[in-house]
């Protein structure tokens, strides 16, 4: 992958200094996003900021932090017990350069046009629409501690082959663990490299937006994965969908911190306006392997690992579902007893599938967090 020829910068939290990516490593201890990055990459003294230099300046999300309903001692105080085993396996797996392509769908399922303004001129001459963004997830999980952080960037498109000329549209960077990871309500992992987090991303007086973020990694091939994010709006204790983003991504080697931008060494291509899943695939009676993280107390925290392996029986409607591309598939749907359950699959192959839900409580609170594999029931 081609190195960008522009120097790229991430904005500090703690000082609001610009601070200069370059691919030389020694600077990632200067990364607020990645505070346990060992000492012995730190640098002595500060960069110098070129003054011919050419930035392309990121626009960080600031996820800000909530009073949401699981508990407010719970999300202040991340302080859950020591690694395991689990952990270990889990940094490992979901550890390194993720890269691929983005896109945002409404809650029909129907792909979202990229803003005219970062359509190349090329394409809009054309009358090309542009769906997807060409994405990063630089991601990093200590094993040694519970602390994870990514960054999820999106790239401006390019007309062909233009690996330098990529640059950044903007960056969203998470942290699980640490005194920054406020925002974070829930996090619950697998060793496999799979997790689900709940993340606050606005609150106001009269209603509050969450981010249900699923990732789903292929069993049979641990370098592709699926991101699913819901963004939900709770009000008066019930939840409503928004938005979905979809993110589907590549392991492209160890962590690095993003500095190498795809371009054409991509091995994936853009999938918006590819056909969604056929409902009928995944409609119907299924058997479900679930692992399960619990949030019904108070005593529970916020990281957890799912466990056990309790078979549940799953039925599947067609008018329930939002169909994907990719043999994705989302839902938001409330039971008869009032709860909620976000879910997110993704058909593997006929008969065949991998999901995540979280259930919702009817005053809005989370009850639990469950990944499972899934096979079609006998008819």
């Amino acid at each position: 992958m081609a190195s960008s020829s522009a120097h790229h910068f991430v904005i500090s939290q703690k000082n609001r200094t610009l601070i200069p990516s370059y691919s030389n490593s020694s600077i990632l201890q200067n990364y607020p996003l990645l505070p346990f990055i060992p000492n012995s990459l730190s640098l002595s003294s500060k960069l110098p900021l070129p003054s011919s230099s050419k930035l392309t300046v990121c626009s960080v999300a600031k996820i800000i932090p909530s009073q949401f309903e699981i508990d407010q001692q719970q999300s202040s105080s991340f302080s859950p017990s020591s690694p395991n085993s689990s952990w270990a396996e889990f940094a490992d797996k979901v550890s390194g350069e993720w890269d691929g392509f983005g896109a945002d769908f409404t809650t029909a399922g129907e792909p979202i046009e990229l803003p005219e303004s970062v359509v190349p001129e090329a394409y809009r001459e054309w009358e090309v629409k542009v769906f997807d963004w060409q994405t990063q997830c630089p991601t990093l999980a200590d094993p040694q501690k519970l602390l994870l952080s990514y960054r999820s960037v999106k790239l401006l498109p390019t007309v062909g082959c233009e690996a330098d000329a990529a640059t950044v549209y903007n960056s969203d960077d998470r942290i699980i663990g640490g005194e920054e990871s406020s925002s974070i309500l829930a996090f619950a992992f697998q060793n496999t490299g799979c997790y689900v987090a709940l993340w606050s991303v606005l609150e106001n007086e009269v209603y509050r937006v969450l981010e249900l973020e699923h990732c789903l990694i292929d069993p049979r091939d641990k370098e592709s994965r699926v991101r699913v994010i819901q963004t939900l709006r709770l009000e008066d204790s019930k939840l409503k969908l928004q938005k979905i983003k979809v993110f589907c991504e590549l392991w492209y080697g160890p962590f690095r911190n993003g500095d190498q931008l795809g371009g054409c060494s991509i091995r994936d291509s853009a999938f918006a306006s590819t056909p969604a899943l056929n409902a009928s695939d995944v409609t119907g009676v299924w058997q479900s392997q679930d692992a399960v993280a619990s949030y019904q107390t108070s005593q529970n925290k916020p990281l957890q690992e799912l466990t056990g392996r309790s078979t549940q029986k799953i039925v599947r409607k067609e008018q329930e579902l939002i169909m994907l591309p990719r043999q994705l598939w989302c839902s938001l749907k409330e039971s008869e007893n009032g709860e909620t359950c976000g879910e997110v699959g993704w058909l593997l192959d006929p008969g065949f599938a991998i999901s995540s839900r979280c259930i919702f409580s009817t005053d809005g609170k989370l009850k639990d967090i469950s990944i499972g594999h899934e096979t079609l029931a006998s008819n």
